[in-house]
């Protein structure tokens, strides 16, 4: 009894795989006119860009020469030329200043003011008249005995917030170092 189970087992097993080997003998349909026309329109395409709708047409107006007859001197003067009136760009990373205020502000607290300096110029080149960066520098100039500098500094914080919540301290430095200036000139070169 066995033995033939398995028999039928293997017969039905085998004829499973001959329907199987026979579909696939079987001629293929051709895909309908719709894949066709689209499949042909592919094989034309193969070297293009598939994003050819996104590309940028980057010529001028036809009459933006009329239009604009010193565009190109303004062009001149941004790549180098030196006749025109177009300044230097500086990058504007805001964020980037701000951690480079609080890096410089770790420095500072460990009084390497040499460091801290260094951050506050970077976080100006970043973010131009940023006043907290102006106020650091200052007082790290003070303490790297800079006055004139540290006083420019000062100035141009209560230049960018006149009423800011370090404006009195910076009044009051301001005040110190023309004091201090004034004490130094009154007494002169020293002689030895």
């Amino acid at each position: 009894m066995r033995i033939s189970l398995k028999r039928g087992l293997i017969v039905v097993v085998c004829s499973c795989l001959a329907g199987l080997c026979v579909a696939q003998d079987e001629p293929a349909q051709p895909p309908p006119k719709a894949q066709n026309a689209s499949r042909s329109e592919r094989d034309r395409e193969a070297g293009e860009s598939s994003s050819r709708d996104t590309r940028i047409d980057l010529s001028p107006p036809k009459d933006d020469d009329k239009n604009h007859p010193n565009s190109a001197e303004s062009l001149d003067g941004a790549l180098g030329d030196t006749s025109s009136d177009v300044q230097e760009f500086h990058p504007w990373n805001p964020h980037k200043a701000m951690k480079d205020i609080e890096v410089g502000d770790f420095y500072f607290k460990r009084r390497n003011y040499r460091a801290a300096l260094d951050r506050y110029r970077e976080a100006l080149f970043y973010k131009q008249n940023d006043a907290i960066s102006n106020f650091r520098m200052a007082q790290c100039l003070e303490k790297l005995n800079n006055p004139e500098e540290a006083r420019i500094h000062y100035e141009e914080y209560l230049k960018v917030l006149p009423h800011g919540p370090l404006a009195e301290e910076a009044r009051k430095s301001l005040e110190k170092l023309k004091a201090e200036d004034g004490q130094s000139k009154d007494l002169g070169p020293s002689k030895n």
